[in-house]
């Protein structure tokens, strides 16, 4: 073909091609409506329905607009919601403004408009109870709400029209920052009341909180048609008390129709065997077996909790094995969460999750779709010559509808290869240290060396293989506790005295670069791994897991220094999709290398970085701000002075909350005494998320983080 015959060719090619394009517009009205779903509700309202006629009459459609959620819309001003919610007021009937600490205390007046609304979430939002009142009297088809009980909340300036709104309510969600009934005693029709206490000992004077309330006709709570009870504590006196408070009616009257009944402490047992129990987290003082019997008898639950319920374990998987429950198929969450913890200095090799026990849970609890193991133990022994010696993760594979995933992180390794016939004689737990020995455990060499962490992945590989669908794992080493522990007493008393399980030791950078087969992995968290070297599994791992969205990493490999530093900076860059990073590291310097290494994740959101004796560069985390134009939450906990800390949050909040209203930096001293003060200030939604650890796997449903 000659010069002119390829050129004509072409020409007719791209007349071609221009003739038959399919541009956005011509797409179906169901394909549009799928791609606007997508799209945040004030962008839809504010923006894309100015395009065209055809876009306005799909960005209103009912689909898009009878429930709506403003929360993690970060970039919405108070002005842009106020005009999206004048825009909003005749269709929506759900709507969530859950975590949206930056809209001012006037923008929130204007949810009066919606006035069709049934469900109203305004969780973390500024709200006083005369703007509360106000709402309530003006959105008379509320049936479900969700808000803060703060410490000017009173229940005196509740309007009369206000009260029959609350009178007509279905469902409540209380987050109590001070100790108050709330709303509920006007709540004569709940079916569902949700909890969340998080008051503090002692108010910011340091004068301890009373919590004496004044029980009469007007503050004694109605459960007559409960049909679901939901608690969840910060640790202290006063929380527990003003719970067992909430219990109290309980004593005098059971609601028949309750199956969903979860608390965390101890407190008076209302379940009866009615056969449609759901949801169930038994408080501690429930450790027999009577109690448990008669709460799962003839039920199928769909969420289990036994977090913090140490020596519990044979009763439990007794129940779930042996037909305790009708159809353990029913059950789709499940927290084990310490629940084999044992208190001696000694271990036997019965107080320790057995394989095959755990290949029964997952026959039989084959629907499982969220498990939590923290901080119970696992020691594989790859010993030759065993007939059962079928792998803890290899047992796991049976699950082939897991979402998230909590494990120990001694139950990674497969053990160590032995030619010592007496495998079952007692040595020394750590060489050089008199400690007891644990009966039926290998000794823990210092000098295994490399090869056998690469040898020891084969159990974790089967996991990764049987249990594609893993979007959220968690590997959290039994003795490690975090530096912010305002939610960590109930995990401190999980932990064990000694501190690290030495099998911990034994999970290196092999068994983080086996996690490459989790291809649909969004959230990892990674915690008390000192056997991590030179943390080469990671970047191995974020070559392959292109989805990762929120890397959470405490106290990888020795604490003493900082030894994967050159790793942890190429897997930020190659994390192009990370949205969320919580690095909690002693010895961390955030210098110029640093941040322009998180530089390149260009679509972070929320940054938090804890570092004992760790080091930060202002000017460089100014740049980094300035290139990653997303951030809306930078919370730096490490050395330095409280000037310097102060002076770099004060230049970040003053040139970067213009253009990004809902932007929080918190910057201080991390062993200043001052820091819980600072801790109380910072927007609970930020706290319970990324701020401060804890896990987020199999927790109690509605109150879940994510």
């Amino acid at each position: 073909m000659d010069g002119h015959s390829a050129q004509a060719a072409c020409e007719e090619d791209r007349e071609w091609s221009a003739q038959d394009a399919v541009g956005l517009l011509d797409l179906s009205d169901e394909i549009l409506l799928c791609i606007l779903h997508h799209l945040p509700a004030c962008d839809l309202l504010l923006n894309v329905a100015n395009v065209c006629h055809k876009l306005r009459t799909l960005c209103y459609d009912k689909t898009l607009l009878s429930d709506v959620c403003l929360s993690q819309h970060y970039s919405a001003n108070d002005m842009m919601v106020v005009r999206a919610l004048d825009k909003l007021s005749n269709h929506v009937q759900s709507l969530s403004l859950n975590g949206c600490y930056w809209l001012s205390c006037s923008t929130l007046k204007h949810l009066s408009r919606c006035r069709g609304v049934t469900q109203l979430d305004v969780t973390g939002c500024r709200l006083t109870t005369v703007r509360l009142s106000h709402l309530l009297s003006s959105l008379s088809l509320l049936r479900c709400l969700a808000f803060d009980v703060t410490s000017g909340f009173s229940s005196a300036q509740l309007s009369s029209e206000a009260v029959e709104t609350l009178g007509r309510l279905s469902e409540l969600r209380q987050t109590l920052l001070t100790p108050s009934y709330g709303v509920v005693p006007y709540c004569t029709k709940l079916r569902k009341l949700m909890l969340q206490f998080d008051i503090s000992d002692v108010t910011r004077e340091g004068v301890g909180v009373s919590c004496q309330l004044m029980v009469g006709q007007s503050s004694v709570p109605h459960y007559q048609q409960l049909e679901g009870f939901t608690a969840r504590l910060a640790p202290g006196e006063v929380n527990q008390t003003l719970l067992l408070l909430y219990l109290a009616v309980f004593s005098v009257h059971i609601p028949e129709r309750l199956r969903v009944f979860l608390v965390s402490i101890p407190g008076p047992y209302p379940l009866r065997a009615e056969g449609d129990l759901e949801a169930l987290q038994l408080p501690r003082t429930w450790l027999n077996f009577s109690s448990l019997k008669m709460a799962l008898e003839g039920n199928s639950p769909r969420h289990l909790s036994f977090s913090r319920c140490p020596g519990m374990w044979p009763q439990v998987f007794q129940s779930l094995l042996e037909g305790g429950v009708v159809d353990s198929g029913q059950l789709t969450c499940l927290n084990l969460s310490g629940i084999n913890q044992v208190w001696t200095d000694c271990r036997n090799i019965e107080d320790q999750l057995l394989a095959s026990t755990m290949s029964r849970l997952t026959i039989a609890c084959s629907n499982l779709k969220h498990l939590n193991l923290m901080h119970t133990h696992y020691h594989h022994e790859n010993v030759p010559g065993l007939n059962d010696n079928t792998h803890l993760c290899s047992s796991l594979a049976n699950l082939k509808n897991l979402h998230s995933l909590t494990l120990p992180a001694c139950a990674l390794s497969d053990g160590v290869q032995t030619n010592n016939s007496n495998t079952t004689s007692p040595s020394s737990l750590l060489l050089g240290l008199k400690k007891s020995p644990r009966v039926g455990l290998q000794s823990y060499k210092p000098d295994l060396g490399q090869s056998s962490a690469v040898d020891s992945t084969s159990g974790l590989a089967q996991l990764t293989a049987g249990c594609p669908s893993i979007e959220t794992l968690e590997i959290i080493g039994p003795g490690f506790v975090s530096v912010l522990p305002r939610l960590e007493p109930c995990t401190r008393s999980s932990v064990e005295p000694r501190g690290m399980c030495a099998w911990a030791r034994g999970v290196g950078d092999a068994h983080i670069a086996a996690l490459e087969g989790l291809k649909r992995l969004s959230c990892l968290t990674l915690a008390g791994l000192p056997g991590i070297l030179k943390g080469t599994g990671l970047v191995q791992m974020a070559k392959q897991c292109k989805s990762l969205k929120v890397l959470s990493l405490a106290n990888i490999g020795v604490v003493k220094t900082m030894n994967y530093t050159s790793a942890l900076l190429e897997t930020l860059r190659l994390s192009t999709q990370l949205q969320e990073l919580r690095l909690e590291q002693p010895y961390l310097n955030a210098n110029s290398a640093f941040f322009e290494a998180l530089s390149c994740c260009s679509l972070l959101r929320r940054l938090c970085l804890i570092s004992r004796s760790g080091t930060f560069d202002p000017s460089a985390a100014e740049t980094f701000m300035e290139r990653c134009q997303h951030v809306v939450m930078c919370h730096l906990f490490m050395g330095g002075t409280l000037v310097g800390c102060r002076t770099l949050q004060k230049t970040l909040m003053e040139r970067f909350s213009g253009e990004r209203p809902a932007l929080s930096v918190v910057i201080y001293p991390l062993h200043h005494e001052d820091l819980p003060s600072v801790i109380r200030d910072i927007p609970l939604t930020l706290l319970d998320t990324v701020t401060l650890f804890q896990s987020h796997v199999a927790q109690p449903p509605h109150l879940s983080p994510y």
